[in-house]
């Protein structure tokens, strides 16, 4: 039995723990190791990572030293961990740290590695337009995802998949490619294979102004950046608009948009990028090509809501605009 240490922060990462934690027979999650708790909603009150409410549900010790600390190399050998499992942990381990555990730390990174290194995978995935991505499992170096391979699985990318959809779907995945590849190098033994050199693109972190929607672009472009960016950073423009001579703009947020289909008839020839237009039951903003389709957005300060029922209740302009 291969004594486990488990390293990850969010959401998509709780998968591949409950796989691990689950097979009693082969794996002995013996600790948890992830990210501070930290402030979240409006009140900033701390919450603990969706890791550790998981860990403590299946009565998992949780680390509580930071790895750059002198105090984390003994806490880390006294787990007895012989591997670690890392999965979106969002930290850079020091040498010494990878030393530490005799068979290793394996990262599950969800991209087909070497392409899309970095924090964002699967959104500059989306962002660039690829139709298949996966996730790879490699032996963690002190390179940026540049170790050795271990195995890779494929996944299409759906023509509407937002980056929130896909990692949910690249976790689930994931999760029993981690656990297949753990369980056979454990029991045989695994080949890993050098990544090959080259030129590869970056998965740079996506910050919330490289969110705001361009629409002085195709339309293939501006569906591209709302379903990278959601549901985070959240893609946003602001809808500029005045009320009795008043400056009433605001940021609004777009939450799912679609490409105006050509057939339909309803969909106006010719919209000015950026220019909002206001149908019976649509809204469609201008691109450099046709219109895209915006289906559901988050007004400032408000709650998520159907595009249409937003600009019945909006008191637009005559010629409403968004940049």
């Amino acid at each position: 039995m291969l004594k486990l240490l488990f390293a990850g922060t969010p959401d998509v990462a709780v998968p591949a723990l409950r796989v691990l934690a689950q097979d009693t027979e082969n794996f002995d999650v013996v600790a948890v190791l992830t990210r501070p708790d930290a402030p979240s909603g409006r009140g900033r009150r701390l919450t603990p990572s969706p890791v550790k409410v998981a860990s403590q549900e299946l009565g998992i010790p949780v680390l509580e030293c930071d790895p750059t600390e002198p105090a984390f190399l003994s806490e880390l050998a006294a787990t007895g961990a012989q591997a670690a499992a890392v999965v979106a942990y969002g930290r850079i381990l020091r040498s010494d740290v990878l030393e530490a555990l005799p068979q290793g730390w394996y990262n599950l990174h969800f991209s087909l590695l070497p392409q899309w290194r970095g924090a964002a995978p699967v959104q500059r995935a989306i962002w660039s337009g690829d139709t298949v991505t996966g996730a790879t499992v490699f032996r963690i170096t002190p390179g940026l995802d540049s170790g050795p391979i271990l195995s890779q699985s494929t996944v299409s990318i759906g023509a509407h998949e937002t980056a929130g959809d896909l990692l949910d779907r690249l976790s689930q995945d994931g999760a029993s490619l981690l656990h297949a590849t753990l369980r056979a190098m454990d029991e045989h033994g695994i080949t890993a294979v050098d990544q090959p050199a080259g030129s590869y693109d970056r998965a740079e972190k996506i910050r919330t102004e490289d969110a705001r929607i361009r629409f002085d672009v195709p339309v293939f472009a501006v569906d591209r950046q709302i379903r990278a960016c959601t549901p985070e950073p959240g893609a946003w423009c602001v809808l500029h608009a005045t009320h009795d001579g008043e400056d009433r703009s605001q940021k609004l947020h777009v939450t799912k948009a679609v490409p105006a289909p050509s057939e339909n008839p309803d969909v106006p020839d010719s919209l000015a990028p950026g220019r909002v237009m206001i149908g019976r039951r649509s809204v469609w903003i201008g691109t450099l090509t046709r219109p895209i389709e915006i289906l559901m957005v988050k007004p400032e300060g408000r709650r998520e809501m159907p595009a249409a029922d937003w600009a019945r209740g909006a008191r637009l302009d005559p010629d409403p605009r968004c940049n």
